[in-house]
């Protein structure tokens, strides 16, 4: 079973070929969220102090599936937070982009 990442990743392309800008946009958004969620405290970095080329390099934590779908499910809910703001603004053409993007996130999370 392929993990959410691969997903989305694989899913990219098509959605760039199609020029459907609101998807490549939450796709890119979301893999941006999973790889800042992969993210170690510097604290935690454990190369620092190190010298030389990959000095600057430090390891990244790997995701369960279950870490992935919490991130997804996090985007999910900040997009429809957005939706509801922008909605209350009278922007209902926003509100609405927002929910497509949200409904977008969700087909991952119900495979």
């Amino acid at each position: 079973m392929t993990s959410i990442r691969e997903r989305l990743q694989a899913d990219l392309p098509a959605a760039m070929k199609a020029r459907d800008a609101a998807t490549v946009s939450v796709l890119r958004t979301t893999l941006a969220a999973l790889s800042n969620a992969e993210a170690v405290e510097q604290g935690d970095a454990g190369a620092l102090g190190t010298r030389g080329v990959y000095s600057s390099e430090a390891a990244r934590r790997e995701l369960s599936s279950d870490d992935e779908r919490t991130v997804v499910q996090r985007e999910i809910e900040e997009l429809l937070a957005s939706a509801e703001e922008s909605e209350d603004a009278g922007q209902t053409d926003e509100a609405e982009i927002l929910r497509g993007k949200a409904e977008v996130l969700t087909r991952y999370l119900d495979i």
